[in-house]
């Protein structure tokens, strides 16, 4: 056995041994090959911070936070995604934690890993999901009063009145240029 393929299965080993105390489980690896590790939410970051902390794993970037929306499927709304790095193995890691709609608030890992500030701004902006504990949890793409969430699968692909939003906060419509093809897919009346 090679040295990557011990390395592989000492990591799985680990990364298993570590779901299962935090009431989680391993998922079936996706296409890309990166371990995936589903807990509850109330466990997500003490999951990370175990990741982050064990000396086999070390995983102790959190690259990226964001959200799955499974809109009209029968199981919760939302799944919030955490991806890790580890410098020491140079192996990723994807965690899932999963949020229903009518109470979409997952607790922040901000006090544990302080990049997460924005990635969790953004899922907000985006999804609507709250980060309990976000120290600075406001919209980082849309404007503070626009009250829908352009990501979530119910958002219409045309947008919710974009004229009046653009127009509101400084933009200018500029009509399209005569002769210029339609844009596929948009309204009718779009410039």
């Amino acid at each position: 056995m090679s040295d990557t393929a011990t390395t592989t299965s000492a990591i799985e080993d680990a990364l298993a041994a570590h779901a299962a105390a935090f009431s989680g489980s391993m998922q079936p690896k996706t296409q890309d090959g990166i371990p995936v590790v589903r807990v509850p939410r109330d466990q997500v970051i003490g999951f990370l911070v175990a990741a982050r902390d064990d000396a086999k794993l070390r995983f102790r970037l959190l690259l990226d936070v964001t959200a799955l929306d499974h809109y009209g499927q029968p199981r919760d709304r939302f799944d919030v995604v955490y991806h890790c790095y580890s410098f020491e193995s140079r192996t990723r890691l994807r965690v899932k934690t999963s949020c229903p709609e009518r109470d979409a608030v997952v607790p922040s890992a901000v006090p544990e890993f302080p990049t997460a500030g924005f990635l969790e701004r953004e899922v907000f902006d985006m999804f609507g999901i709250r980060f309990d504990g976000n120290p600075d949890l406001r919209r980082i793409l849309m404007p503070e009063d626009y009250e829908h969430f352009p990501l979530r699968k119910d958002f219409p692909l045309e947008g919710i009145e974009p004229e009046k939003v653009y127009r509101k906060h400084g933009g200018v419509m500029m009509p399209r240029a005569t002769g210029a093809e339609p844009i596929n897919g948009a309204r009718s009346d779009t410039p």
